[in-house]
């Protein structure tokens, strides 16, 4: 019953915070993250009109209001229906097997630091958790027939950032909520400003845009050099993808994934046999359930 409550409560808070969200009753004010998520989208699409890397490619590009609908789908519809409960009894089920105490496993407690080194620390440790998964997304069958609903983009744009299966969730929060207990006490600020930073990259690095940040390329990921991790066609030296980071380039020119031959402006973009994937909402949303035994891994 406890768990049964707390799934009911996670659901209840969300959907209070989302109704406050949309009638701007979040304080401080500045901490709403669905009007943030529109402005940020509408400033970057703005500039996917005003100076656009692909010219010939349409305002409304192909699969556009998909794509939109699976940005609200993943960050609202979801969590209101399911998520957001689950995550609430998932954090209380590591508490209660760490007998109650989640510092006991803490490396260091991040509130000895002073705040913007939290913020760094924090947004480093979180970022490569997550290139850490994206490249096991692309490295199994099992979860690239997930991770494959993202690769399904054939016109790059900013919405394109939040067209993922919802399972990827699954996939990234249990790895998320460690590096919380591990690295602990940290001010929840700190995960407002990443979460800004975070969605801010991922909108530019998906946006129709001649964007590559000069020297900074090598620490922050780009339209130039994301729009090669959605090619159709692979290198030899890299069968099952390159460029996994998130946020920032520096894990994959670390560890060998990146990959940035020239310009990819105009590459075929996607997977193979990506003509017979399901194009609608519903039908990509169970694909991943199918028998996919003979399915190859990117």
């Amino acid at each position: 019953m406890k768990y049964i409550d707390l799934f009911v409560e996670g659901i209840q808070n969300f959907g209070n915070y989302f109704w406050n969200e949309i009638t701007f009753q979040v304080s401080p004010w500045y901490q709403n993250y669905f009007w943030w998520l529109i402005v940020l989208s509408l400033v970057v699409w703005g500039l996917e009109i005003a100076f656009p890397w692909r010219k010939k490619q349409a305002i409304l590009r192909k699969d556009f209001w998909l794509d939109t609908f699976y940005m609200f789908f993943n960050f609202y519809l979801f969590k209101l229906a399911f998520f957001s409960g689950l995550v609430l009894v998932t954090s209380e089920a590591f508490i209660d097997l760490l007998g109650g105490n989640a510092e006991v496993i803490s490396l260091f407690d991040a509130r000895e630091l002073p705040y913007w080194l939290q913020v760094v620390v924090f947004f480093l440790a979180m970022d490569f958790v997550q290139w850490f998964v994206h490249v096991l997304l692309h490295r199994y069958n099992f979860l690239w027939q997930f991770h494959k609903v993202h690769h399904s983009v054939e016109e790059m744009g900013f919405a394109a950032h939040l067209r993922y299966h919802w399972m990827e969730n699954v996939f990234y929060t249990p790895a998320k909520y460690i590096v919380l207990l591990l690295i602990g006490g940290f001010e929840p600020s700190s995960v407002f400003v990443i979460y800004y930073i975070n969605i801010t990259i991922g909108h530019l690095n998906h946006a129709n845009l001649n964007l590559d940040y000069g020297p900074l390329k090598y620490i922050l990921n780009n339209p130039k050099m994301h729009i090669w991790h959605h090619a159709k066609e692979l290198p030899e030296s890299h069968p099952n993808g390159m460029n996994y980071g998130i946020s920032l380039s520096i894990w994959d020119y670390v560890f060998g994934t990146n990959y940035v031959p020239k310009s990819g402006r105009d590459i075929e973009l996607g997977f193979e046999e990506l003509e017979k994937f399901p194009k609608t909402f519903a039908q990509q949303l169970i694909y991943p359930f199918g028998d996919r035994r003979n399915s190859k891994s990117q």
